[in-house]
């Protein structure tokens, strides 16, 4: 069982998901569930590390000895797949735990067959309809011996919810007229965005099958800052007054109460990478405060979103730049910052 690989990481290593910065809580409640082999929801806004966090657990999976060529991953003492039974020898090929990492994006668009596989017309002819060897397997085999990361759970239709349930349930998928036996080892790892009102129900059912962690923004200013320079992009010199302004305000719009969407992390990275981007074409090294304030619509507008009563009152445009001038040019922000650091409100 792959729990029993990540149960010597977790003893030996307190803090190994190292891509991931702050999030205590949600780690520990993540090394709880996969120690039991329970199933999970990753629970947060978008930005915040769910995709990131999963396949970080993908990278600490052992390396293991694949059949070469097999879409199911089947190591040679434990095939699953119809052609590696039958097959007496076989060519293996080392694969890391990151390469079996399989994504699945959650649509209303997504089918059954997308998700377990469908039966291939060329192979029915030759080895008949019924015949498991005209199976082509879906996402959810190919991901044996790995991870199987269903971003936005939710977004999927209810009839591949029942599917999911089944296999789940009863380790078994109904493809077709006959049923095929899921014997595949894997984690799995799915998300939702509770901001999101566009999406489909889960059931009760389903949900019972799965242990819910979430996961919020960036505990501290600090905390984003290491995030936001360690996956931006380095282009100019940003020094860490500038920085400061850039985290805070993105954190001072998320506490707002006439948003209805929030700016994530990747708002933040936006705007340092955007503002370094300005600086270098006027032939600059250095980021000055104009190149952020010239990038803020462009790198704000659509990432955040007013309620209903403030919209038909204000421009996102306008909404942005009122906020910049009132809190950041108007006002010594810095002053703020540092006010906000000591009572722990700016989270």
């Amino acid at each position: 069982m792959l729990s029993e690989q990540l149960k010597e990481i977790f003893l030996r290593n307190k803090d190994p998901f190292i891509d991931i910065l702050g999030q205590d809580e949600a780690k520990q409640g993540i090394k709880s569930a996969l120690l039991m082999n329970r199933h999970i929801i990753i629970v947060g806004a978008p930005g915040i590390g769910k995709t990131t966090l999963a396949k970080n657990i993908a990278k600490l999976l052992q390396d293991i000895e694949v059949i070469e060529g097999c879409s199911y991953h089947c190591t040679s003492n434990q095939p699953i797949c119809p052609s590696c039974k039958q097959s007496q020898k076989h060519k293996t090929v080392k694969l890391q735990g990151i390469k079996r990492f399989v994504r699945i994006q959650g649509s209303p668009d997504l089918t059954v067959e997308d998700l377990l596989g469908d039966i291939d017309p060329i192979k029915a002819l030759k080895f008949g309809p019924l015949s498991l060897e005209a199976f082509t397997p879906g996402k959810i085999f190919k991901a044996n011996n790995g991870v199987l990361f269903f971003d936005e759970l939710n977004r999927c239709p209810e009839k591949l919810q029942n599917a999911l349930l089944q296999v789940l349930e009863e380790g078994k998928a109904t493809i077709g007229s006959y049923d095929v036996d899921f014997d595949v080892n894997l984690i799995f790892i799915s998300t939702m965005n509770p901001e999101d009102t566009s999406t489909e129900k889960l059931s009760d059912v389903l949900l019972d099958r799965f242990d819910v962690i979430y996961m919020d923004y960036p505990e501290s200013i600090d905390i984003e800052k290491k995030i936001v320079m360690m996956k931006g992009k380095k282009l100019a010199n940003v020094n860490d007054e500038l920085l400061n302004l850039m985290v805070y305000f993105i954190r001072l719009l998320r506490n707002d109460e006439k948003l209805e969407k929030k700016p994530s992390v990747r708002a933040s990275i936006g705007l340092y990478e955007r503002a370094q981007s300005n600086a270098l074409l006027k032939g600059r090294k250095n980021v000055q405060f104009e190149d952020i304030k010239d990038v803020l619509v462009s790198v704000l507008s659509h990432r955040i979103r007013l309620k209903p009563s403030v919209r038909y009152l204000q421009s996102i445009e306008e909404y942005i730049k009122e906020q910049f001038h009132k809190n950041i040019e108007a006002a010594k922000w810095q002053n703020h910052l540092e006010e906000e650091q000591e009572s722990g409100d700016l989270r």
